[in-house]
C-alpha cells in the first residue's frame, strides 16, 4: 500500500512538472535580459549530477514519510535560508484533511526545513 501511494505522488509530481507553465522554468538571468536562458530541467540534471542534490524519488520518500498527503506540485530553486544558499525542493501537496501544504526540503541533505499552509 505504501508503495502505491509513492508511485502515485511521484507521477501527480512529474505531471504537475510536465505541465508547468514555459515561462516558470527559465532561470532569472533570461528574465534580467542577458539572453542567457536555463531551464529547470538542465539546472537540475547539472546539479543532481554534480552531487548537490538528491534524487526527487528520495526526496519525496522522504517527504512522503512524514508529511501525508497528494503530491501536486513540486518545484527546485536556488534560496537563501538562514544566511546560506541552498538548493530547496518546494513541494506543495493536499493534506488528507484537505488543507494544501508547501513543504520545503533541503536537496542536498533532504531534510525537512519547514512544513507550513500554503
Amino acid at each position: 500500500m505504501h508503495t502505491q501511494s509513492f508511485r502515485r505522488r511521484l507521477l501527480a509530481a512529474l505531471v504537475a512538472f510536465a505541465l508547468a507553465p514555459a515561462s516558470s522554468l527559465t532561470d532569472s538571468r533570461e528574465q534580467a535580459g542577458t539572453g542567457v536562458a536555463r531551464h529547470d530541467h538542465d539546472r537540475a540534471r547539472h546539479a543532481l549530477q554534480q552531487g548537490e542534490v538528491q534524487p526527487i524519488a528520495e526526496i519525496l520518500r522522504r517527504v512522503a514519510d512524514a508529511v501525508p498527503g497528494e503530491v501536486i506540485e513540486v518545484e527546485l530553486e536556488r534560496e537563501t535560508w538562514l544566511g546560506k544558499r541552498l538548493w530547496v525542493y518546494e513541494i506543495k501537496l493536499i493534506a488528507p484533511d484537505g488543507r494544501l501544504l508547501e513543504v520545503l526540503v533541503d536537496a542536498t541533505t533532504a531534510e525537512i526545513l519547514t512544513v507550513g499552509e500554503d
